[in-house]
């Protein structure tokens, strides 16, 4: 008897039913977790930019965890690793640690230790500057040019690391692009400040002026 073409086809779908059930769940899990780290990353800094230390470390404590969970569940399933939004909420991740360690003058945090990949940690730091940039602005308004110009200083350095890095998106996953970015953002704050250092100068000089002027009304 002739054999059936097509008798072999339910058993080869039930088979790839059950794995592609499996990847659906990994990722929906997946997801779940993404989300909250990104959810936590973004309030981490929030508080870093208002000094509330503890609870940006408490926010990022659990973004590890929550990330760790998240590498395990989609081990099994690496094309769903790698589809993307997983890097993303590494990349949130890493900012906050970078961000946190910039502004409290501490060493950056090692990629590896933070259990986040290569690329997602260099762009991460162009989006760190962003957030250096704000703190920054916040020192100028408060007469603190001295603190802004040691964050210019930092975010210079950190630029110049970004660039060091001449690979297709494909390796570093558009960093190029995050360098441009942050270039910009980077003359914007030069900018800022230097316009902050001279009105300083002209309210010395406008001070100084009308000290002497009291002076010597005083004297005649």
């Amino acid at each position: 008897m002739t054999k059936r073409p097509l008798q072999e086809l339910k058993g080869i779908c039930d088979r790839i039913r059950v794995e592609f059930d499996a990847k659906d769940v990994a990722r929906e899990r997946g997801l779940t977790l993404a989300r909250e780290v990104i959810r936590n990353s973004a309030n981490a800094i929030r508080a870093i930019h208002r000094a509330e230390y503890e609870d940006a470390t408490a926010l990022m404590e659990a973004s590890t965890e929550l990330l760790k969970e998240a590498s395990e569940v989609l081990k099994s399933h690496p094309d769903v690793h790698y589809a993307g939004f997983l890097q993303d909420a590494q990349k949130e991740h890493a900012e906050a640690k970078q961000t946190y360690a910039l502004i409290r003058g501490e060493t950056l945090p090692d990629p590896d230790e933070l259990g986040v990949e290569y690329a997602p940690y260099l762009n991460a730091l162009g989006e760190a500057i962003g957030e250096l940039r704000r703190h920054a602005l916040d020192g100028v308004r408060h007469n603190d040019i001295a603190w802004g110009e040691n964050i210019l200083s930092l975010m210079d350095e950190i630029y110049y690391a970004m660039v060091s890095f001449d690979y297709p998106p494909a390796i570093c996953g558009g960093l190029k692009r995050t360098a441009d970015v942050t270039r910009s953002l980077i003359e914007r704050t030069r900018g800022d400040i230097t316009n902050a250092i001279r009105q300083q100068h002209l309210e010395n000089a406008l001070a100084e002026l009308e000290t002497r002027l009291n002076s010597r009304t005083h004297t005649e």
